[in-house]
């Protein structure tokens, strides 16, 4: 028994041009036939990160949704070091902030 598969043209050209088709494939109960359906998928274009200010151990950059903020300390600080640069990190994080916020607003 011979089964057939409808599927669109432009899937088909995709087919042919070597490119991977992500979709469903299923039977119509009523009529038998079979279908695949390709799923519309749409590329991502994302806006890069603005930087805000570079600090000392990481950076804070802005997104179009969120406030980024990255620190890396070095281990051979040991414990007490590295908690105090984690608080002059965020202290210099949160004065670029208000940086940011003032000369965008004046």
């Amino acid at each position: 028994m011979k089964k057939y598969i409808a599927i669109d043209e432009e899937v088909l050209v995709r087919l042919v041009e070597g490119k991977r088709v992500e979709g469903s494939l299923h039977r119509d109960k009523f009529t038998g036939v079979i279908t695949f359906n390709a799923y519309k998928r749409k590329s991502r274009n994302c806006a890069n990160d603005r930087l805000v200010k570079k600090l000392p151990w990481g950076w804070v950059k802005e997104s179009i949704q969120r406030i980024k903020v990255y620190g890396s300390f070095p281990k051979e600080l040991g414990a007490a070091a590295v908690m105090g640069l984690m608080d002059d990190h965020h202290r210099d994080a949160k004065n670029a902030m208000i940086e940011r916020e003032l000369t965008e607003f004046c």
